[in-house]
């Protein structure tokens, strides 16, 4: 980030010793001091609205910061203008006496203010600064030891997604932390994997079960404190699958009213599922291929290491669902690109060329499909055009609505929660989203697989009767793939 601007003036000690009198100690010691640094507002532009009852302080180098990242089409220039906003909005129209004071935040739709909004002038008082004023993160820093020298009673925080400039903060005595408000689970592997692996027979566990015959389907209707608490021993949600030893397989219907219903699969007829010529080469692909051909789930997210077929299932699916069974009228292709070739500007041609570069896997896996074809490359561009596969620049997706579309969005691993909701909301009517994403390769600076937006979705969806997710297991790319997986 560039260099922020020079100190602006200082706060008065007279006055910080004034506001000490007014409170007492005990308030001061529950009241904690929260300094936010610009990778928490970039990352969540609403993260001023969330540490509750406590003092939230903005200091001016953030704010410059802010400006100075604010131009362009890109996601940190659209999540930097939303910062800017949302202080603005809790600012107001106050005097600067006001803001050193505090500005009450509104919270919720009734805006009921709880805590407060501060923004912190640079070099404060004439305390002596334990690192140089050359770097931005120094100058933060230095601002917080100030703070804390002339209102020593206080307890300040400094919160941050850079994890150096926690060790620094520490280093000079100042309490730091990372933004955790969005982190929904504290452990990946609390993530849900979309499926129970039941050792042995699964009914041999039952002793209770009542089953009814739908059409062709079969369903059974069972305890949910049985399922849950003496055979799966964890939480059961829609859409999540139970496989056995013996081949049974059942998919989570329903869990309402201490009921959950089982839609009854065998292992066999779901590994005989095809699409556009792609048959699934293990359970968890054949469990993973049914949801995406399922015209009532419209979220389905799919994990796994790379090369457990996570992009070429998507893409058989969704060619079988556009070509052949003419449910969506095209297909959106997207994924996160690095941040320093956000802006597509340099690169030449059109907006399918500029991004041919970071959506090469969706290329790799279509000339998959037709590897075996007489003509390959006749077939490729047949599909491309039958299915309308438009590759579209995460960037410009912001303030459109697809329409009867499927979008699938690659590398979903390197959104932030903010970035992943701007994306999820342009389905419209009709459409359908495809999330892919390998938690063990995040390239996004400040993000780590539990604060990743991949993992809030997931998490934040796995109650949705609409939606499904799969982690894929082993890698089918190739015997050195999977070697090099393991080992590597």
């Amino acid at each position: 980030m560039e260099e922020r601007a020079a100190r602006l003036h200082t706060l008065s000690v007279n006055h910080a010793s004034a506001n000490r009198s007014d409170i007492s100690g005990q308030e001061l010691e529950q009241q904690k001091t929260y300094v936010i640094d610009t990778n928490v507002l970039i990352h969540d532009p609403n993260s001023l609205l969330n540490f509750e009852e406590h003092r939230v302080v903005i200091p001016m180098t953030v704010l410059e910061e802010l400006d100075k990242l604010k131009s362009g089409k890109s996601h940190t220039a659209a999540d930097c203008r939303a910062a800017i906003r949302q202080i603005d909005r809790v600012l107001g129209s106050a005097t600067p006496e006001q803001v050193e004071e505090g500005i009450p935040i509104p919270r919720g739709p009734e805006n009921v203010t709880q805590g407060t909004l501060t923004v912190l002038m640079s070099g404060q008082g004439k305390v002596s600064t334990p690192l140089p004023n050359d770097l931005n993160d120094n100058r933060i820093i230095n601002d917080v030891v100030a703070m804390k020298a002339l209102e020593p009673e206080r307890r300040f925080i400094l919160v941050t997604k850079d994890i150096n400039m926690r060790l620094k903060a520490r280093a000079c005595g100042i309490e730091s932390e990372d933004y955790h408000n969005d982190q929904l689970v504290s452990d990946i592997k609390q993530l849900t994997r979309g499926y129970f692996e039941v050792p042995g027979s699964f009914w041999d566990q039952v002793t209770e079960v009542e089953t009814e015959q739908v059409g062709a389907e079969t369903l059974h209707h069972l305890s949910h404190g049985l399922l849950v608490s003496e055979i799966l021993g964890e939480e059961v949600y829609p859409n999540q699958y139970i496989v056995d030893e013996q081949g049974f397989v059942g998919r989570v219907m329903s869990a309402d009213n201490g009921i959950v219903t089982l839609r009854h699969y065998k292992a066999d007829s779901l590994l005989d599922q095809e699409a556009w010529g792609l048959k699934p080469m293990n359970i968890q692909q054949a469990m993973a291929l049914q949801m995406l051909l399922d015209p009532d789930l419209h979220l389905v997210t799919l994990t796994g290491a790379a090369g457990s077929g996570k992009t070429i299932l998507a893409l058989a699916a969704a060619i079988e669902m556009t070509v052949e069974q003419k449910r969506f009228n095209k297909i959106i292709a997207t994924r996160s690109t690095p941040p320093l070739a956000e802006e597509h500007g340099f690169l030449p041609g059109t907006e399918e060329e500029k991004m041919d570069p970071w959506l090469g896997a969706i290329n790799d896996n279509i000339e998959a499909l037709h590897l075996n074809d007489e003509n390959p490359s006749g077939s490729i561009q047949y599909v491309k055009e039958r299915a309308n596969i438009q590759f579209k620049a995460m960037n410009y997706i912001r303030g459109r609505s697809f329409q009867k579309s499927l979008i699938l969005i690659d590398e979903s691993q390197n959104l932030t929660p903010h970035q992943m909701k701007a994306i999820i909301t342009r389905a419209g009517e009709g459409s359908k989203v495809i999330c892919l994403g390998n938690l063990a390769q995040i390239d996004t600076p400040y993000l780590s697989p539990t604060s990743s937006g991949l993992t809030y979705m997931t998490e934040r969806f796995k109650r949705f009767a609409h939606g499904g997710s799969v982690q894929l297991n082993g890698v089918p790319r190739s015997l050195l793939a999977e070697y090099a997986e393991t080992y590597l």
